[in-house]
């Protein structure tokens, strides 16, 4: 089966997890967020993106049955800043490679979708499947387009699909220098000395989810019928300040607590509702938050010398 993005933060874990599980895995990533030393030594490697002129070699020499498509324009600021470039990653990349598992009679398509950036500021927490999708940065709206296609291509075309509306995903491998990845940011600067700042009063909440729990609910998905949109998350709200708490207590840091000014358009509340995958595909998450921050905290005390070695979250 083929992964994209299978040498960044969660493609990796997905494919480790496939891997585990006794399936072939060839890996597609063009590595402009992702990394070599992240890639698993059993997998086949393509560099390469989405758009690339050889994806229908690719599908022709491989013959993939499944794809689970990981690779992704992430940064929600960048889609503000660029909404064109998102688009052509998130939603045309989307597309061809829809256009290629269709023509190459590809079994099954896994997409990584996002839980809060298409649902957007609402009442209801934790939120839904059938809440309404009121995106508010162009890279929610492009994950939501995706979908939509998704849906096209099973309706003309039969594709079975399944779209994983990820929560606040965090754990070893994530990128300490994105926007979005509090938890590894947090650690890297604790852990060397650096400040770590918190914008505005910390008491924003997000639902945050552990990577390997994920890779899990990839490998349930890819073996379900199920079709549709499952959230993938905890349904719990954790503000910043406690994550930056436990992650003071476990880099065993004295930093205070310091606060800067908000982000503007930050999202105050945000967590999923995981009882739809739980009741059709048996998923729910096993790590708890303390577990998943202390294995997080142990990749990044080893990091770089052991950057792709992943401690096993303590019991």
């Amino acid at each position: 089966m083929l992964v994209t993005g299978g040498a960044g933060f969660i493609g990796s874990h997905v494919a480790d997890r496939l891997l585990a599980g006794g399936h072939d895995v060839v890996i597609l990533d063009d590595l402009s967020t992702g990394h070599v030393d992240h890639l698993p030594a059993a997998a086949r490697f393509y560099q390469m993106d989405v758009h690339s002129p050889w994806l229908e070699k690719l599908f022709t020499i491989e013959r993939p049955e499944a794809v689970v498509h990981e690779a992704a324009q992430a940064s929600v600021r960048r889609s503000v800043e660029d909404p064109v470039f998102d688009a052509s990653v998130n939603v045309l990349g989307t597309a061809a490679l829809l256009q290629a598992s269709v023509q190459h009679g590809v079994r099954r398509f896994l997409f990584a979708s996002t839980g809060g950036a298409i649902y957007g500021d609402t009442d209801l927490v934790p939120t839904p499947e059938d809440a309404p999708a009121l995106p508010v940065s162009p890279y929610g709206a492009s994950k939501l387009a995706a979908e939509v296609y998704l849906r096209t291509f099973h309706a003309l075309h039969g594709l079975s699909y399944i779209a994983l509306r990820y929560a606040n995903v965090y754990g070893p491998r994530q990128d300490p220098h994105g926007e979005a990845g509090v938890v590894a940011i947090f650690s890297q600067r604790l852990l060397g000395g650096a400040k770590a700042r918190i914008n505005g009063d910390g008491k924003q909440t997000r639902d945050f989810v552990y990577v390997g729990d994920v890779a899990d609910a990839n490998a349930r998905a890819l073996t379900s019928d199920a079709v549709g949109a499952f959230n993938v998350g905890t349904g719990v709200e954790t503000d910043i300040n406690r994550i930056f708490a436990s992650l003071r207590r476990l880099t065993g840091s004295d930093q205070p607590e310091e606060h800067g000014p908000p982000l503007p358009g930050e999202q105050r509340r945000s967590a999923i509702d995981p009882r739809k995958v739980e009741k059709v595909l048996g998923w729910r998450p096993q790590t708890s938050l303390d577990a998943g921050l202390s294995a997080t905290v142990q990749y990044f005390r080893a990091a770089p010398a052991a950057r792709a070695a992943v401690p096993a979250p303590p019991a």
